[in-house]
């Protein structure tokens, strides 16, 4: 009967025990995201890949002789007056994740595994400059030089096709895979197996999310 009775007290202590190591681990599980989320929101703007363009601007035209005759409308290229003109131009792309705005929602937790929903990254167009020395001009006996302003609108014209291109850049990619270089060792110091952890973008990104993905405000202009 004492056998019996020291049996069923060490069981009971065993299952307060083991309940115990229960509430603590769920505790612990509870817990795990508040000081994750308070962790990667100290990143703060976390600037992770940088990629620089060389682009060839070219701009073609020729003088058109427009009018009316007998009440036909004409439009008849002017011979001999070609001009053509190729602007060499480099520029610099910087792609970062702003983490300030980071919260539980980012996060997808299935047991030992866990996701990350990276914010969506943000692009800048840090830099872009003309290489004077490069650029050619073509231009007929009866035209004149492409004027300053001119070269000036046709380098616009260059930084905005560059902007155009970025979804078609691995810019994007390689901030993503920046972001991940950054996180993963903070979640491996947390308890998590590199092969359970996954970080990526909410979706692809195409030419329609420009306006989103181009962060306009710190955008400097080097000629």
């Amino acid at each position: 009967m004492k056998k019996r009775l020291i049996f069923i007290i060490s069981v009971f202590f065993a299952f307060i025990s083991c309940s115990h190591q229960q509430t603590e681990k769920k505790e612990q599980v509870i817990d795990t995201i508040p000081v994750m989320v308070m962790q990667i929101q100290k990143c703060n703007r976390l600037y992770t890949a940088e990629a620089h363009v060389h682009k060839i601007i070219t701009h073609d035209d020729q003088l058109n002789l427009k009018g009316s005759l007998f009440k036909k409308d004409f439009n008849i290229h002017v011979p001999g007056s070609n001009r053509k003109v190729a602007i060499p131009m480099d520029a610099t792309l910087k792609a970062y994740v702003d983490f300030s705005g980071f919260s539980a929602k980012n996060v997808n937790r299935q047991g030992d595994k866990i996701e990350i929903i990276l914010p969506d990254p943000k692009v800048i167009l840090t830099s872009s400059k003309i290489n004077h020395e490069g650029v050619r001009q073509f231009v007929s006996l009866t035209r004149k030089n492409y004027s300053d302003a001119e070269l000036s609108q046709f380098e616009q014209q260059g930084r905005e096709s560059i902007i155009r291109d970025i979804p078609n850049l691995d810019i994007l990619e390689q901030a993503c895979q920046s972001a991940a270089n950054t996180l993963i060792p903070m979640l491996q110091d947390m308890g998590f197996a590199e092969e359970n952890i996954k970080i990526s973008f909410r979706k692809k990104f195409t030419f329609n999310d420009l306006k989103t993905l181009l962060d306009k405000t710190t955008i400097e202009k080097n000629h």
